[in-house]
């Protein structure tokens, strides 16, 4: 008899979500996927991590990993087809969950902070420069085939060049342009942006899984 799939609680325009969701579908791990309205998140979801972020991946013995990184090594651990643990970056991933996380909510939410956008908009064009460099060398982050690095700074980047797209688009990074448009029209992006509606209790369980 097989096991029930793990259940992962997330939000589609999330980052840290949208980078667990890349992982585990290269990976041809299945879940049941349950969206979360943010500003109601489930009580399921509260009880098994009661930080109340997401992602959340429970596992079917009842093991609860709520960290996108420790998702990500936790599923392709299972399996890794296209080998992104051979081409992970702990350095770099590092720079943008930090710093440049730092600079992309300052200049997205401005308000929120009390901050000045276009000082940390500049900040953050920093690291797409030198990002940007590094693709240059061989189209990807850690050779010519995506792997894990890539996964888990493009949805960051992306978020980031969504914030005033029109001044995005003027900046000379044609390395970073590439990779990143490469990576929006993959199949697998396509994949893990499905429309879902806000889990409730009683709903129809959504596999999520690459075909």
């Amino acid at each position: 008899m097989s096991l029930p799939n793990p259940v992962l609680y997330s939000f589609r325009r999330c980052p840290y979500a949208m980078r667990t969701r890349l992982a585990l579908a290269i990976s041809g791990m299945a879940c049941v996927l349950r969206e979360v309205k943010l500003s109601a998140k489930p009580p399921a979801m509260l009880e098994v991590s009661p930080k109340g972020t997401v992602p959340v991946l429970v596992l079917p013995d009842g093991k609860v990993i709520d960290e996108s990184l420790d998702i990500m090594h936790w599923a392709l651990l299972n399996r890794d087809p296209e080998g992104w643990l051979e081409r992970d970056d702990a350095e770099w991933i590092a720079l943008n969950d930090g710093p440049f996380k730092h600079d992309l909510d300052r200049y997205k939410y401005p308000e929120r902070y009390g901050m000045d956008a276009i000082v940390h908009r500049e900040s953050g064009l920093d690291f797409l420069r030198a990002i940007d460099r590094r693709l240059a060398r061989a189209g990807q982050l850690c050779g010519a085939a995506r792997g894990l690095a890539d996964a888990a700074i493009m949805p960051f980047v992306r978020q980031f060049s969504g914030v005033d797209r029109v001044w995005f688009a003027a900046q000379p990074l044609p390395h970073l342009k590439a990779w990143l448009a490469g990576h929006l029209e993959s199949e697998l992006f396509q994949l893990v942006m499905m429309h879902s509606s806000p889990w409730s209790p009683g709903d129809p369980p959504i596999i999520f899984a690459r075909p």
